[in-house]
């Protein structure tokens, strides 16, 4: 069984930081990409960022420059530094990635269980 797990977002106030994390777990023989993906109230779910197993990245237009994308292959972790952050960015924070476990051939794409951010103005 897979899971990954997602540190604890927070309240923080407009301007300031905050490091996300997600840790995959279990049977696992490779990651793929892994990304954060965020969902207001209201609103569709939307991707902030990607990383490819290479390191490749990928953002949303509303987070470039602010928002850092990472990870940690031998930890199986993914982080998201988010840095001047804005009222707007206020949402519940995914994590996702696409993951070979034993003993499949193929890939899965597994969710995190979310975390909130909630930026205040």
């Amino acid at each position: 069984q897979v899971q990954l797990v997602e540190s604890a977002g927070g309240l923080v106030q407009a301007g300031g930081s905050l490091r996300l994390s997600c840790a995959a777990s279990g049977r696992i023989f490779s990651i793929n990409t892994m990304g954060w993906y965020r969902q207001a109230p209201g609103k569709q779910r939307e991707l902030v960022a990607t990383i490819t197993n290479s390191g490749n990245t990928n953002y949303a237009d509303s987070v470039k420059g602010r928002f850092t994308i990472s990870r940690d292959n031998a930890k199986k972790t993914v982080y998201l530094q988010m840095n001047g952050l804005k009222a707007e960015d206020t949402a519940v924070y995914y994590c996702n990635a696409d993951i070979r476990s034993l003993p499949n051939p193929y890939e899965n794409n597994y969710w995190g269980q979310g975390t909130q951010v909630t930026v205040s103005s």
